[in-house]
């Protein structure tokens, strides 16, 4: 699965354009990945997908919320993690307090119902990052980590992970085996061929289902 989508300037500006407005062009774009997913995963009753790309600065935080959006306002509830615990963003385009988040709920210091974020859009929640943390490996790789998947697939229909790049650290690997299905999102100009290759062979050493690719231009 290929989708090209276009990066406008309100994008860039952490509008989130499904929300904001969402009879463009790049909103329908959004609603194509969404449906060809849907295909991908018939089998998955409750499904978890991990987007990630080779580097940073490709856009797959970007594409993360948009998707979410998209996809709760087709009445699905969805849950949209920040598991880029070393340079988590999802908040910002929310505008939410990262005070507490994710690490808390892998720490045991919080349970999920006191750190999870009910948005403005219907059927969308956020569980931000919380506090970066020294080990954030040691945390995404842990039993909590599988223990709080296993639980947030038993309320919400689609659970969106939004991720570190795959080449630079270990911790998208950890998570991506955790996974029903991860996206790769490359920029057009950006993403060298090559390290679109071996994001792709690392994934497959690692055994994670890669359901789609995102041309972001």
């Amino acid at each position: 699965m290929v989708i090209s989508k276009r990066k406008s300037s309100a994008t860039k500006q952490r509008t989130i354009v499904t929300h904001a407005h969402p009879e463009s062009i790049i909103s329908e774009q959004y609603r194509m990945i969404q449906t060809n997913i849907k295909f991908m995963l018939a089998e998955q009753k409750s499904r978890t997908l991990l987007i990630t790309s080779p580097r940073d600065g490709e856009g797959k935080s970007t594409t993360a919320v948009n998707l979410a959006v998209s996809m709760a306002q087709q009445k699905k509830k969805v849950l949209l993690i920040d598991a880029n615990l070393r340079k988590p963003s999802l908040h910002t385009f929310f505008k939410l307090s990262n005070t507490n988040g994710l690490t808390d709920v892998l720490t045991g210091r919080l349970s999920f119902g006191e750190v999870v974020h009910h948005t403005e859009i219907w059927r969308l929640d956020v569980l931000s990052s919380g506090v970066v943390p020294i080990n954030p490996v040691e945390l995404l790789g842990s039993q909590m980590m599988q223990e709080l998947l296993k639980k947030v697939t038993q309320s919400y229909d689609t659970v969106i992970i939004d991720s570190n790049s795959i080449l630079e650290v270990t911790d998208t690997k950890l998570l991506s085996t955790q996974c029903d299905g991860v996206i790769l999102v490359v920029k057009n100009g950006k993403t060298k061929l090559d390290k679109a290759a071996e994001a792709k062979k690392v994934l497959e050493f690692a055994k994670a289902k890669l359901v789609g690719v995102i041309l972001n231009q």
